[in-house]
């Protein structure tokens, strides 16, 4: 059974850095294209990031230079280190593998 636990969301200042988890099981980890999604209030679902197996990771824009995927395939955990956090990164965050499963997610709140 694939199970995709996400944590480390809070309530951060702008400016901010936060670090997302997320720790998989039921698949096999080291070989998934992994990502991270989000949404914001009252809107859609948005792409945030993905890092493929071999270690390259691809973002969008609005993170680009914030935000680093990483993954730890001896703990089968997936990372999102978010710096310089802005009010628009307030959102729900999921992570989601290779077949768009996901997990419950973590809220993040950057607010003053």
């Amino acid at each position: 059974q694939v199970q995709l636990v996400e944590s480390g969301g809070g309530s951060v200042q702008p400016g901010g850095s936060l670090i997302l988890s997320c720790v998989a099981s039921g698949f096999t980890f080291s070989t998934a294209q992994m990502s991270w999604v989000r949404q914001a209030p009252g809107k859609g679902l948005e792409w945030v990031s993905t890092i493929v197996s071999g270690g390259s990771s691809y973002y969008i824009g609005s993170v680009k230079g914030r935000f680093t995927i990483s993954r730890d395939n001896g703990k089968n955990t997936l990372y999102l280190q978010m710096n310089s956090l802005k009010h628009e990164d307030t959102a729900v965050y999921w992570c989601q593998d290779f077949e768009g499963r996901r997990g419950r997610g973590t809220q993040v709140t950057v607010s003053s």
